[in-house]
């Protein structure tokens, strides 16, 4: 018999959320916040601590400040200067200096473990709203509803399906299948994903900062180091504040070693990761790859050495891909991006719009999703080309030379130009309240969440007015859209 499961009966939209990684979990914690109902539901069967470090500062800590968790961030995450690029013999090619990123926006880099920044958001969700194991088979809607159906045959309904499942999308591969059917999804999203790089990427356990003096380094916390030439990888070592060392191993792939790599992962898995076994002979293949400044009184050691001090659940082997589709959303369906940043950037537009939807009708929903989009749309291309130029300098070649180059020598003007438009975009939450921005460049003006402000006011002003014996009439919808304010009811 079919387990049907309503999320919520009561007249708010009720939203299903595919996947619990970052972006997922960041919608939940909003929506949670406003009482909107939601459920998460996720294909894994357990929470897994996989990843590595990721650099997270002023883009997210506005959002953070309203969820109440900056302090916590701040305690998992070590603040960070400088970053460092260097040949494998150890030749230093690049100095980056980030501290124009506080002058900006008012708040330091911060180096996080992936699985630590998880596990902070993880808690910002009741543990009953996330269901695990929940493989989605099939998505079916009416003007009314839509309902997904899971692999162990319970099926979910509500107002609204987001599909936060990464990658390799499970919502999205269902949700096109529908469109092309209908002759509506553009020739450019029914091609692959590129697929030029695999990653391995994983987390030691806590080591002991006498033998690993970098540990105590709050300046240079972040060190790459590209491969010799005909050596075609690029690895990358980052210490956290709790005394780890966190790495991601680049391999960078020309056509015929990216087909073979595409193909033996979609025989093993049906997302972005391989099996361990795949993760474990790429361990193999790097361990003699030099690691400099990371031993005592400067001693040189092998990726090999973190290998064997990382616990094997901590250690896994990815694909990283480079594209931004067209489609986003159709009818009651809609799509976060992937990626730690982009992901939750897109989960909190997504939140302000859906709290300021005026009624949970088609017409309203597809509103809200295209400013979604319209919005989100322009800073995904942005991160896409500072993720191709990071990329460029990283898989060498002619155009990594040139790059990295024009990176080496770049003026100080110039690069602070740069930095700017890397955090430009810092969306919050209109409902929660309203942060002190502490930059001396304002950020971007986050549409939906002047939009998502205006709403909360306005129901606040109907709310007091009612407790008052007042008369107030319904949120005036063109109210909204043209930023009038309480008093305008």
């Amino acid at each position: 018999m079919s387990d049907t499961t309503e999320v919520d009966t009561n007249p708010k939209p009720t939203v299903i959320i595919v996947g619990a990684g970052l972006g997922g979990l960041m919608l939940g914690a909003l929506l949670e916040r406003v009482d909107i109902p939601y459920l998460i539901i996720e294909r894994a069967t357990s929470f897994k601590p996989l990843g590595s470090a990721m650099s997270l500062g002023g883009q997210v800590l506005p959002v953070f400040t309203q969820l109440g968790i900056a302090e916590k961030y701040r305690a998992i995450a070590k603040p960070y200067t400088f970053s460092r690029g260097i040949s494998e013999t150890g030749k230093p090619l690049l100095k980056l200096d980030w501290s124009a990123t506080k002058d900006v926006y008012g708040y330091p880099n911060y180096i996080v473990a992936r699985p630590q920044l998880y596990d902070l958001l993880l808690t910002q969700v009741p543990a009953h709203k996330i269901l695990l194991g929940k493989r989605v088979l099939t998505i079916s809607e009416d003007d009314e509803r839509v309902k997904v159906q899971t692999s162990d045959n319970s099926v979910y309904e509500g107002d609204i399906l987001v599909g936060a499942d990464g990658a390799y999308s499970a919502v999205r591969q269902r949700l096109y299948e529908t469109l092309k059917q209908l002759d509506q999804l553009p020739k450019s999203d029914q091609e692959d994903l590129p697929f030029n790089c695999t990653c391995l990427v994983g987390q030691t356990e806590p080591l002991n900062p006498e033998e690993f003096p970098q540990l105590k380094d709050t300046g240079y916390p972040f060190i790459f180091t590209l491969g010799r030439e005909g050596r075609p990888y690029t690895w990358t070592n980052f210490t956290t504040i709790d005394n780890r060392i966190c790495y991601v191993v680049f391999e960078h792939l020309d056509k015929s070693t990216s087909r073979a790599a595409q193909e033996q992962r979609f025989r093993h898995s049906e997302n972005s990761e391989w099996g361990p076994y795949a993760a474990l002979t790429m361990c193999d293949e790097t361990r003699d790859f030099p690691i400099h400044y990371l031993g005592k009184d400067g001693a040189n050691l092998t990726m090999g050495y973190l290998y064997d001090r990382t616990p094997q659940d901590r250690i896994s082997k990815v694909m990283l891909e480079e594209k931004i589709f067209k489609t986003w959303h159709h009818s009651r369906t809609v799509l976060l991006g992937d990626g730690a940043i982009t992901a939750m950037h897109d989960a909190i537009v997504l939140a302000n719009q859906i709290y300021a939807l005026p009624t949970n009708t088609s017409q309203a929903i597809h509103k809200a999703f295209t400013e979604y989009q319209a919005e989100r749309y322009p800073p995904a291309i942005e991160a896409s080309r500072n993720s191709v130029l990071l990329s460029m300098i990283l898989s060498k070649g002619f155009m990594g030379m040139v790059a990295l180059f024009v990176t080496q020598y770049i003026p100080d003007w110039l690069w602070r130009i740069f930095v700017r438009k890397m955090v430009h975009t810092r969306p919050a939450f209109g409902p929660l309240e309203k942060q002190e921005y502490k930059e001396t460049v304002a950020p971007f003006v986050s549409q939906s969440e002047e939009k998502a402000r205006r709403v909360f006011e306005l129901r606040k002003s109907k709310a007091a007015a009612a407790a008052g014996g007042g008369a107030a009439g319904e949120v005036d919808a063109d109210a909204v859209e043209s930023g009038a304010s309480a008093s305008a009811i």
